[in-house]
């Protein structure tokens, strides 16, 4: 086995985490300031959810073409169109006023991030070896749960000392700023001016050769193969549970919790850290268990993932009897911690060949995104007209259940299958 001279593929890492990072901030601005905005505005929760739905509309209908366009133009250019694209969406909201203005925005933010995963997803599988993939995955989706975080203090201190204008503004900026940086530094490890041969050899470690054949794989050759389904499962029942803790978490801590957007700028962003620590336990705890212990990936990665099932349930049940802002706060952070462990979109890169990382990991997004406007509809019905336990106890089920979806479509993880 080829050993690593240099560390070029971790700063490529570092870029995929600062993509998600400003991914999920852009996103998650709405979500910090949907009181303020509702009072200010007269927005009800039901305009509210319709306006979350109109981006997981764009972002669905979006994420399987982003997924097959990421394929065929390849990472870096994806990136350079995405993050520029969701850039100038995010700045769009702070001319809205109405609820179809917001819903029009959002469906424009949908349609540009929908292709930050599947591209993830892809350079992940391009630069890093099986046995690294899951932690170079898990910083990727770490970068959203940091984005998640940094917005709540960030988007609180700007709407208090500014307007909430202003904080859409700020944040859009940043994602220009970021394309500087990936303009400069990406490449292809085969076209990478500064790395090592020892590195591009360990990259290249354990990946099958490509040929002109398995290019061409259509999406209807995946959809035949029932280990495709084992990944679809993972996105469909544990996709919608993101988009609950992201859009709704801030909503649930100022309406339940009684948190001010002041207080929300103290508090609300642990659970968030929490969810991003988790994420790179993810990846980093199987590579432990691998180095270390000898475990082969699929019992690593699995065993993670069983701890997780178990403990989100667990957090949610801590809910129904919390007293006071500190155990609720623990209990969310319990839940984003087992979200955070569990990995879903890292499992096609463990089981499919590189090229058709981001054509299934779009597939995968339709489908979940299908599952999480169907989701934010019922969440909206259901806590405007009843209480948000029902939906932490289909949380508390989701994960049990797409654990044993995983085990019996997929199989084993760290073998990467033959198309054909």
């Amino acid at each position: 086995m080829a050993k690593s001279s240099g560390n070029v593929r971790w700063g490529v890492a570092i870029l995929l985490f600062f993509a998600s990072t400003l991914n999920y901030l852009d996103r998650q601005v709405l979500s910090v300031l949907a009181p303020t905005i509702q009072a200010e505005l007269g927005l009800t929760d039901m305009d509210y959810s319709y306006i979350t739905s109109s981006f997981l509309l764009s972002y669905t209908v979006m994420y399987a073409i982003s997924g097959t366009l990421v394929d065929r133009l390849g990472t870096r250019k994806s990136f350079l169109w995405a993050v520029g694209g969701w850039s100038i969406a995010n700045l769009l909201h702070a001319f809205a006023k109405t609820a179809m203005q917001f819903s029009a925005v959002r469906f424009l933010l949908g349609i540009a991030e929908s292709a930050n995963f599947p591209a993830g997803v892809k350079a992940a599988s391009e630069w890093f070896p099986l046995r690294e993939r899951a932690l170079a995955i898990g910083m990727l989706n770490a970068g959203s749960s940091a984005g998640a975080a940094i917005a709540i203090p960030l988007v609180s201190v700007i709407a208090v000392q500014f307007h909430w204008q202003a904080a859409f503004v700020v944040t859009g900026l940043l994602g220009l700023f970021w394309l500087f940086f990936w303009r400069r530094q990406y490449h292809l490890p085969q076209d990478h001016p500064h790395i090592s041969e020892a590195e591009r050899e360990l990259i290249l470690e354990g990946q099958p050769a490509q040929s002109s054949e398995e290019e061409k794989t259509s999406i209807w050759r995946l959809l035949r193969m029932k280990q495709a389904w084992g990944c679809l499962c993972a996105r469909i029942f544990i996709d919608p549970v993101t988009y609950f803790l992201i859009f709704w978490i801030p909503k649930y801590l100022q309406e339940q919790q009684q948190l001010t957007l002041e207080q929300m700028g103290y508090l609300a962003w642990i659970p968030f850290v929490i969810l991003a620590v988790g994420t790179l336990l993810g990846g980093v705890i199987p590579r432990w268990l691998i180095n270390r212990l000898g475990w082969s990936l699929n019992r690593a990665r699995k065993s993670v993932m069983l701890f997780a099932s178990l403990l989100v349930p667990v957090c949610c049940a801590m809910l129904f009897y919390s007293s006071g802002i500190g155990l609720a706060l623990a209990a969310i952070a319990g839940v984003m911690l087992g979200h955070g462990l569990w990995g879903n979109i890292t499992i096609p890169a463990e089981v499919f060949p590189r090229h058709v990382q981001g054509t299934l990991t779009g597939i995968g997004g339709t489908l979940g995104g299908i599952a999480g406007i169907l989701s934010q509809l019922s969440v909206g019905w259901t806590v405007q007209n009843f209480s948000y336990v029902p939906i932490f106890i289909g949380i508390g089920v989701a994960y049990l259940f797409t654990l044993l979806c995983v085990q019996l479509l997929t199989g084993k993880l760290g073998k990467i299958i033959q198309i054909t």
